[in-house]
């Protein structure tokens, strides 16, 4: 099956934190890079790393008991990347180089990796594995100046990486739970090494991507009645599996190491990544714009897809960037047929601010009495100390969503009170907060 329709929610999580604003490599915010879906060498996190070395999906699944099920592992691997100088007969390594014009810059780039596999469904099926390997690799880059001599040479250097996914089915009350779990056997002599270094051999933003032609998975955020003590079984470590395609349906899933709801989706109005999906596009494109041009120099230099941050913003029309400001859909179908919302007294017959009334000490209060405020103890909020004894005129009785009263007042001696009045700005009062006055203004 393909997996197209799942790929750019993949994507947002395999590079959440790839470079982040101002997406240079010297600004603090990309020294520490990456927080989620990181499994680090085994020897490495057992030797007292602070990332872990695994991570179990589970999930539910209906379907013929001939099924397959394919999928794919997803990380990045760090590739090193070192700007070196020419110094005599040999390179000496520095963070970043001026050659006629152009900044080159130290740094750690991503590299895609991607892992298919496919396993039947059946619980009669015994487990299985599949071994993860990706060889060592070097590559040297030569610098030649305008001259045409080579003053400079950029080193890119990669980790052999290893590893196994493992798989497993098991049935459960005439459904299927499958366990799909991701090893990281790295070999790792320098156990004593920090964080940085051990990246180097680490899958980043790990996470696994699922389908199946016969059959549906079972979505463990809101399961059906039928397979809720199934989902229950269902334990995920450092992962949680969401449904992803067209809403609605239930033939493929994402398992991400960050938290997301079923049938995630990227905002039409986004125009490209910028790897930080806490953020809104607006800001960081506007916050883009704002860079000096050293600035963009040198996020240009540090990474290709920091390049293209800065190049879309600079080149973004005005129509684009209006776009961002934000659109307006709807949750879910309404509750009422009607152009108000739901919160208006109006889409209720049976309530009517206006005329409704309630009863406070025994006296009938409603639109146009005098009372006089008594804030309670329960209220937090300090202002409420300003409001104690003065004198408020009843605008409404209103009703919330669990039927109790509030009692919404303007203050008597505020010279603003016509504006709040006009623009509907009220303070809101338990009936028992309130005590009638016998003066009434109607």
């Amino acid at each position: 099956m393909s997996f197209e329709s799942a790929k750019k929610i993949a994507d947002a999580v395999l590079y959440e934190g790839y470079v982040l604003y101002p997406y240079r490599a010297s600004a603090s915010k990309n020294r520490l890079r990456f927080q989620f879906g990181i499994l680090a060498p085994r020897q490495w996190s057992h030797s007292g790393g602070c990332e872990q070395w695994w991570m179990s999906t589970e999930c539910i699944a209906e379907a013929h008991p001939d099924a397959r099920v394919s999928g794919k592992v997803r990380f990045l691997q760090m590739q090193h990347r070192t700007v070196e100088e020419a110094n005599g007969n040999s390179f000496r390594a520095v963070e970043s180089l001026d050659i006629d014009g152009k900044l080159f810059a130290s740094w750690d780039e991503g590299i895609e990796r991607e892992v298919d596999f496919e396993f039947p469904i059946s619980a009669e099926a015994p487990e299985r594995e599949i071994r993860l390997e990706f060889p060592a690799a070097l590559a040297i880059e030569p610098i030649r100046n305008l001259h045409g001599s080579v003053v400079a040479r950029i080193v890119r250097e990669m980790l052999a990486l290893n590893g196994v996914i493992r798989f497993a089915t098991l049935a459960v009350d005439r459904l299927a739970k499958l366990t799909i779990r991701i090893e990281n056997e790295t070999s790792w002599p320098e156990l004593g090494s920090g964080r940085d270094e051990a990246l180097r051999g680490s899958f980043i933003g790990a996470h696994t991507l699922l389908a199946i032609a016969d059959g549906n998975f079972v979505s463990l955020t809101d399961p059906p009645d039928y397979a809720r003590a199934a989902a229950a079984q269902c334990c995920n470590v450092r992962t949680w599996p969401v449904l992803v395609g067209e809403s609605g349906t239930g033939d493929m899933l994402l398992s991400s190491p960050i938290i997301l709801q079923d049938y995630p989706a990227i905002a039409p109005e986004s125009p490209g990544d910028l790897f930080d999906g806490t953020e809104i596009d607006e800001i960081l494109t506007l916050r883009t714009m704002t860079l000096t041009n050293q600035e963009k120099r040198e996020a240009r230099a540090t990474d290709d897809r920091a390049a293209a941050i800065i190049d879309r913003a600079e080149a973004m029309p005005t129509e684009m960037l209006d776009k961002l400001h934000g659109a307006l859909r709807a949750v879910g179908s309404p509750a009422l047929s009607t152009d108000a919302p739901w919160w208006d007294p109006g889409v209720d017959s049976s309530v009517s601010p206006e005329t409704d009334s309630v009863e406070v000490n025994g006296v009938s209060v409603r639109k146009g009495c005098r009372v006089r405020l008594c804030p309670g103890a329960r209220r937090a909020d300090a202002q409420d100390m300003f409001l104690e004894g003065r004198v408020g005129m009843v605008e409404g009785v209103f009703v919330d969503v669990e039927n109790r009263n509030y009692v919404a007042v303007t203050l008597e001696d505020d010279p603003a009170a016509d504006l709040y009045q006009a623009q509907g700005r009220y303070l809101y009062f338990s009936p028992d907060e309130l005590e009638p006055l016998a003066e009434s203004a109607s």
